[in-house]
């Protein structure tokens, strides 16, 4: 117990030190320790915050960009503990201009998180992180090109077999203890799992987003969930 107290009484001077900072001048320990790991039980909102964003994407960027808008993560799944963040999947068109791209989401309050190119394009974006810590809805949107991702297969895994998502669940609350404050390696510890059942996933459906895609055209959502 006198060991708990301790501990937050660090955290919390550690806190001060940094409070007031702009967060792209905090270090990587300062921003694990303000936006530590928090799991919640599934709030029914989530899938209105991830409406009201969509609305919000497909209302600032050229049609012709986007390919598709999915909900993904575990707060796409009913039921399942969660990071209390809606994740956002935009895929876009091979044609679509990056930094224009870029400059339009940061003009409507998204901030450029990770960029990278190798293997393939990913950019990701958050909206909801302050100098304070969280605001009262987080997102993170993970811009990519249009693919057979693997994480439209393991969000319909988990919502068609519930005692996986169970299982994902548990895993997650074993991991928080011994990462709260370290994001990457919270990430890291759950990897096999997810590539586990995505490999499942995709030997049950078979490509079934690309098929639908083709089948129907450019859509928003893959038509089977949302």
């Amino acid at each position: 117990m006198i060991n708990k107290i301790i501990t937050v009484i660090m955290m919390i001077q550690r806190k001060d030190n940094y409070m007031g900072k702009e967060l792209s001048d905090m270090t990587l320990v300062e921003l694990w320790e303000l936006f530590p790991i928090i799991l919640k039980e599934h709030n029914k909102e989530y899938k209105n915050w991830y409406e009201i964003e969509k609305q919000r994407l497909l209302n600032c960027i050229d049609e012709q960009d986007i390919i598709r808008i999915n909900h993904i993560g575990s707060t796409a799944v009913e039921g399942l503990i969660a990071k209390p963040t809606v994740d956002i999947l935009l895929e876009i068109d091979n044609a679509t201009n990056i930094e224009k791209l870029t400059d339009i989401l940061s003009h409507n309050d998204w901030i450029l998180m990770s960029s990278t190119d190798n293997p393939c394009m990913k950019r990701i974006f958050n909206k909801g992180y302050t100098k304070e810590g969280f605001a009262e809805k987080v997102y993170h949107l993970h811009v990519r090109y249009y693919d057979n991702w693997g994480e439209l297969y393991f969000r319909d895994y988990l919502m068609e077999h519930k005692e996986v998502a169970d299982q994902y669940g548990q895993l997650k609350l074993r991991l928080l203890e011994k990462y709260e404050h370290d994001r990457d390696g919270y990430t890291a510890a759950k990897s096999d799992f997810i590539l586990q059942y995505t490999q499942m996933a995709k030997a049950e459906y078979v490509d079934k987003c690309c098929k639908e895609y083709c089948s129907a055209g450019a859509c928003y959502s893959w038509k089977l969930r949302f």
